[in-house]
């Protein structure tokens, strides 16, 4: 039974983690409410106020953030890239997370040692060399970039995906093996669809960070040929070289709003997939 005690903490948890949530939600409210202000009011003191009569202009700012140069480029870039990386991510991590889960030995247990090593590495340690090294080997295109992605986002998936693999029985596979199937048909008919709230996880949590990560596409791409919507942001300009706050705010919602969609569309399978991938095994 429930004591007064534990409902009054409880209440107050509750309302603790609301205000928490609040201070989270606020920026987003206030960057939806600019993108439907005209300039002048983004740009005085009505930047904290809600849109009236004389400051809302509509969907103009949404029209201009379209009409501006580089933004539907950009935005297919950034789509390219992430659908590409987040799919090689998905198919080589569950792939060599198999392994190492089903090929007991040394070198198995070493390569997973590595794979979870590398997640703990700080990006800056890396991000000079890294960017030298595409340099020379002219891996400043979006599809190449995709390639270094799997390497980056490698470490999370394939510690996620072995924990999950190590709850899969062995017998699932050995009966497909009986059956006549080879590896690759044992893992993409039996494995692979077993997989599916991992899969779902992993995929959200990285298509967040392809999605929003500004760094690493920064230092690689060639940004005269190609750019991505994050970076597109930062030189979001007008003409004289004045930045256009009300069609910033409106790209900035348009970039963040598929992300939110796919999230709140998906979540409970991260908790399963999260928890199933670092418990279990």
């Amino acid at each position: 039974m429930v004591t007064h005690a534990q409902r009054l903490k409880n209440g107050i948890t509750t309302a603790l983690l609301a205000l928490l949530s609040l201070a989270w939600v606020y920026p987003v409210v206030m960057i939806l409410l600019n993108s439907l202000k005209t300039e002048r009011a983004i740009t005085t003191k009505g930047a904290f106020e809600l849109p009236t009569a004389e400051t809302f202009a509509g969907l103009q700012n949404y029209v201009d953030a379209l009409n501006s140069k580089g933004f539907l480029s950009a935005f297919g870039n950034s789509l390219l890239i992430t659908v590409t990386a987040v799919a090689l991510i998905l198919v080589c991590c569950s792939m060599c997370a198999w392994f190492i889960t089903r090929v007991s030995g040394k070198v198995s247990k070493l390569i997973y040692f590595l794979f979870v090593f590398s997640m703990v590495v700080p990006f800056q340690m890396l991000m000079f060399t890294l960017s030298a090294t595409a340099d020379k080997l002219n891996l400043d295109m979006p599809i190449n970039l995709c390639i270094i992605y799997l390497g980056f986002g490698a470490g999370l998936a394939v510690f996620m995906f072995c924990g999950f693999m190590r709850s899969v029985p062995v017998e699932i596979e050995e009966a497909a093996m009986i059956d006549g199937c080879n590896p690759l048909q044992t893992f993409f008919r039996i494995v692979f669809p077993i997989l599916k709230p991992t899969l779902i996880s992993v995929g959200i949590l990285e298509t967040m960070w392809v999605w929003n990560d500004y760094l690493l596409p920064y230092l690689v791409l060639d940004r005269k040929k190609y750019m991505t919507v994050p970076i597109l942001i930062q030189y979001f300009q007008g003409s004289f070289g004045r930045i256009e706050m009300g069609p910033m705010m409106a790209c900035i919602i348009m970039t963040v709003l598929p992300v939110i969609i796919v999230y709140l569309a998906c979540q409970k399978h991260i908790i399963k997939g999260v928890v199933a991938g670092a418990v279990k095994g």
